[in-house]
């Protein structure tokens, strides 16, 4: 992308932890290595249920002793809800940090030295590609906001969302929650998974699945040429699955180049056949796209 473009991420909300036992309390409820994780960084994640099913992702960044995750603003009290739940006497408090900051997404060639310029002493986040992320606390938002808009154009979070499934950045929603298993979603392949750290929520699946090969299914990108929109949950299909789906749809966003880009699930074995339908069997066809990392099963 050669324009600096950016974009109030008004769709996505905060969850802040802090305490001193904040970081190996979240360590053992997630998939991602938050030990390893410095202040000033951040990791992609999620959040399973004890059958490896994922409940959430997210964005995890860390700033001095506290910790920001960052998910779908529909999800943000369900699963703070949940996770609470697991604090018992360890030293941590969880909060919705929404009200308090503004978050901000910019990209473009030009994006590392504007956000640079403009942040001040605000928390940066790098995303893969030319993408930035500034997380600025309320009352500073509007002077970076004006900084921005004088020397960048601004799009929708929809475009926001389009920049995720180009990256293949899969943001599980309530359409599909309990549908997949990280690897699925390629969390793996992006930082989001960790072999080497301890127990967590559905880690004796997760693990398994990579030890023993057993994965059928990867993400995959694709642009569906349909005048609808896909939604998260749709089914997907293919001739050798026949009426029973072969895949699911991620996320989807409106491409500037003509229809739906996609995140979507598929039987590897489908996907390999490249005949795969949105919706029903003679539905239309996905084609698929290279992802900007590899696609392959472990083992």
């Amino acid at each position: 992308m050669s324009k600096n473009v950016h974009c109030e991420l008004s769709h996505f909300g905060l969850i802040r932890f802090f305490g001193a036992e904040s970081q190996s309390f979240l360590h053992n409820q997630l998939t991602c290595d938050v030990a390893a994780l410095e202040s000033g960084k951040s990791t992609y994640g999620s959040y399973c249920n004890p059958k490896g099913r994922v409940l959430a992702t997210f964005l995890l960044w860390r700033t001095g002793d506290e910790f920001f995750m960052q998910l779908p603003s529909s999800l943000r009290e369900p699963i703070q809800k949940q996770i609470s739940k697991y604090i018992l006497r360890a030293k941590v408090k969880v909060a919705d940090a929404s009200p308090d900051w503004t978050l901000i997404g910019v990209v473009g060639t030009g994006a590392a030295a504007l956000v640079q310029r403009v942040a001040g002493g605000e928390t940066v986040i790098k995303l893969p590609g030319e993408r930035y992320e500034i997380a600025v606390t309320r009352g500073k938002d509007q002077a970076i906001l004006a900084a921005l808009a004088s020397e960048t154009e601004k799009v929708s979070p929809e475009h926001w969302d389009w920049l995720d499934i180009r990256a293949g950045v899969p943001v599980i929603l309530p359409a599909t929650q309990e549908a997949f298993v990280p690897q699925m979603l390629n969390l793996d392949l992006i930082g989001g998974v960790s072999l080497t750290k301890g127990c967590y929520p559905g880690q004796e699946i997760v693990a398994r699945m990579h030890y023993r090969g057993t994965l059928k299914q990867r993400m995959y990108l694709a642009n569906v040429a349909a005048s609808d929109s896909p939604q998260p949950g749709d089914k997907l299909y293919s001739p050798d699955f026949g009426e029973q789906a072969c895949g699911m749809i991620v996320n989807a966003a409106r491409s500037p180049e003509g229809g739906s880009d996609v995140l979507a699930v598929i039987q590897i074995a489908s996907a390999e056949k490249g005949n795969v339908h949105w919706k029903s069997p003679s539905g239309p066809m996905l084609k698929l796209m290279q992802l900007p990392y590899s696609v392959s099963a472990p083992g």
